[in-house]
């Protein structure tokens, strides 16, 4: 092999080489520059979005029921305390001077109701019962107070008044005079119960500046179940048209029951609850 041929192999071997260590000097480089680049961030996981619940509008109120139960403090059995544990505001109204008058009246408000005195009056009828504390047309005015005061101070948890039976005394400008004196200065509302159509009873307290209302329905004076359901459908035709109503009824089962099966009905479909107290003005 001459010289001049084995220059060229030389030559040729050396370029070979240096291409090859170009080349891998070339791939080091890139995969240095590939261990210097920051590992690539994670996306964050998208967590499921939590159900967002929907807030139910309050029902609109069609209409207020004002249920004022009489003459309690004859009982203290299973009706009274069905009565009283109706889930809505019954108002009270306590009878005096009977053997569960004053027991009743600490139930009833220890139980979240509300107590008035329902203060025998006279009848036209000359009912008999309750003559010690029954406010008439022929007694003095300081007679009329006295008893007013004596039944304020055996039922101090009431904070109103409405008349059992009175169809005589309501209709009397003096007799409802002084009890509407004695009451404003207890600080006490009057329901008329209007026993008579005549009765002077709520224009009497609105003169003196008593807080008062009237009943629109009595509830039971059929205690018949239909009769009372039928009494009951006035009241809520009544409640719905005016915006509020007050149905008087008494510590009668038959009357529990018809409210017991009719009280969530009503609020179901929008009436609402309240005491005497409430809407008095």
């Amino acid at each position: 092999m001459n010289s001049a041929h084995s220059k060229k192999i030389i030559i040729g071997l050396s370029i070979a080489v240096l291409f090859l260590l170009i080349s891998n000097v070339a791939t080091l480089r890139k995969l240095d520059m590939a261990s210097r680049s920051p590992a690539p961030i994670p996306k964050p996981a998208i967590e499921a979005a939590e159900p967002i619940e929907k807030e139910t509008a309050p029902k609109a109120i069609i209409g207020k029921i004002i249920l004022v139960i009489d003459d309690f403090g004859y009982r203290n059995d299973a009706v009274s305390d069905g009565f009283l544990a109706l889930n809505v505001p019954i108002t009270c109204a306590i009878i005096p001077g009977h053997s569960q008058s004053s027991h009743f009246a600490k139930k009833a408000i220890a139980a979240g109701q509300e107590v008035i005195i329902h203060m025998p009056m006279e009848s036209k009828l000359n009912t008999p019962g309750e003559d010690e504390y029954k406010l008439k047309t022929g007694m003095t005015s300081e007679e009329i107070e006295w008893r007013m005061n004596e039944v304020i101070k055996e039922i101090p948890e009431a904070i109103g008044m409405n008349n059992h039976q009175g169809s005589k005394a309501t209709t009397d400008g003096k007799v409802m005079g002084v009890v509407g004196s004695v009451l404003k200065e207890h600080g006490k509302y009057f329901l008329d119960s209007r026993t008579a159509s005549n009765t002077v009873g709520e224009a009497t307290m609105r003169q003196l500046g008593v807080p008062t209302a009237r009943r629109h329905v009595f509830l039971d004076n059929d205690s018949e179940v239909e009769k009372i359901n039928t009494q009951l459908n006035t009241l809520v035709r009544l409640a719905k048209k005016r915006g509020m109503a007050v149905g008087i009824g008494h510590a009668k089962p038959n009357t529990l029951q018809v409210l017991k099966e009719r009280i969530p009905i009503l609020l179901d479909e929008g009436f609402q609850f309240e005491f005497a107290s409430k809407v008095v003005d």
